[in-house]
């Protein structure tokens, strides 16, 4: 995308956002997990939900005592898949004290990497152990990745687009762009952003340690498996759970008198067009998707305080972007502090895009950068990586990466007001 066209889509509507709702593994709401972050306490666990007694990945970021019933009847619980549930309860979170003044212009996104999984999966059991009768039918309701989002829609009265987006582990944050575009060329005046995964299962992570993707052992110290940027770093770690952002235009906002968190400022989204799951060696796709979202912010490297990096734990990945932030930031590098909170949260996979632009929001409110912890032998010293404690800093605008399978790049501007 070039900087001719980022610019021409900068014209319209200044989105802000407004709301934010979260669970996951290291609280069942936003200040929760916020605090946990912060603090460099990890939510990474010893899988207990899943048998993992035949596979060489023993940890992961579950969701702890999270009570669907406080959130739904106990007809949709047994209906809805797990990753709707946590998106269910973050959409609350998010929206409370929310209407919008046209409910036709209200849309809902829910970004998910894979959907409905459980569901679909109890459905195949169901039809192998005692035919198709016994599959239920919300399957073909709720089963599709835009389940969830219908769901939303019809509980808050959203009568603007409502869809589901995948695009693996950059879901999130191409639902924010979209999002961001819809406000910004006037098509919506609020968009619920709800990203949401839950892929904790004998398949999800039998393929993926098949794959040597996720970091293997760690059971007796699961809270160390989780290593972006380090020399020992081994692969990542699957978590579970749903944040929820609510992008409006500032005048909505301001009309309805809303606190306003940050400005949602930039977007750029390219493909690798490479490898099914290894990123372009030279970090050209993810540099083109982050040079386009300053473009589309209008800011240059420079401008930028902090970067909220994908930083997975995986050799390739780190190895890439930190090449590609290189090559984007050039001799502004060392002015732009990175952090990678999956260190503490594990990969959300879908949802990785809203919670780290919700945690990179919270970072600008407070005016700190959370850590990376396990930073023990940092590989890439062109960057100043925020390791094990937090660091007060000056923040104004905070660049936010995410790159999946498939060779998906996405990067985000947030900034304050």
């Amino acid at each position: 995308m070039s900087t001719t066209s980022t610019t021409a889509l900068s014209a319209g509507a200044r989105a802000v956002i407004t709301g934010l709702g979260a669970v996951t593994p290291n609280g069942l709401d936003l200040a929760t997990t916020w605090a946990s972050v912060l603090a460099g306490r990890s939510g990474i666990r010893t899988l207990e939900s899943v048998d993992v007694s035949d596979i060489t990945v023993k940890v992961g970021g579950e969701v702890r005592g999270f009570d669907p019933l406080a959130h739904v009847s106990k007809t949709d619980a047994r209906r809805l898949d797990r990753h709707a549930l946590y998106a269910v309860a973050a959409a609350a979170e998010a929206l409370e004290g929310f209407a919008a003044a046209d409910p036709s212009r209200f849309g809902i996104t829910v970004a998910t990497g894979s959907g409905a999984v459980s569901l679909t999966h109890d459905a195949v059991r169901a039809l192998d152990a005692h035919g198709p009768r016994r599959v239920p039918p919300g399957v073909v309701i709720y089963g599709g990745p835009d389940g969830a989002a219908a769901y939303l829609s019809q509980r808050h009265g959203a009568r603007g687009p409502s869809a589901g987006v995948s695009a693996t582990c950059a879901s999130g944050t191409v639902g924010l762009g979209d999002a961001l575009r819809a406000i910004r060329h006037g098509y919506a005046d609020a968009v619920l952003v709800v990203g949401g995964d839950d892929c904790l299962n004998r398949v999800n992570l039998g393929v993926n340690a098949t794959l040597g993707s996720l970091a293997a052992g760690f059971a007796d110290e699961p809270w160390r498996a989780s290593r972006p940027f380090d020399r020992a770093r081994s692969g990542f770690v699957m978590s579970a759970g749903a944040v929820a952002v609510l992008v409006e235009s500032e005048e909505h906002a301001r009309q309805r008198g809303a606190a306003v968190l940050g400005e949602l400022a930039g977007y750029g989204v390219t493909s690798d067009a490479f490898h099914a799951t290894a990123p372009r060696p030279d970090g050209s796709g993810a540099a083109a998707a982050m040079q386009a979202a300053l473009d589309d912010a209008r800011l240059s490297p420079a401008d930028v305080d902090h970067v909220n990096a994908h930083g997975t734990g995986t050799p390739l990945n780190d190895a890439m972007e930190a090449q590609a932030l290189a090559t984007v930031f050039g001799a502004a590098l060392p002015g732009a502090p990175v952090t990678s909170t999956k260190s503490t949260t594990g990969h959300l996979l879908g949802a990785a895009g809203t919670l780290e632009a919700a945690l990179s929001l919270m970072a600008l409110r407070e005016q700190v950068i959370p850590p990376t912890i396990n930073l023990d032998d940092p590989e890439f010293p062109q960057l100043d990586v925020v390791a094990h404690e937090a660091r007060p800093a000056r923040l104004r605008t905070v660049l936010s990466n995410s790159f999946g399978f498939g060779g998906h790049n996405a990067a985000i501007v947030l900034r304050t007001v």
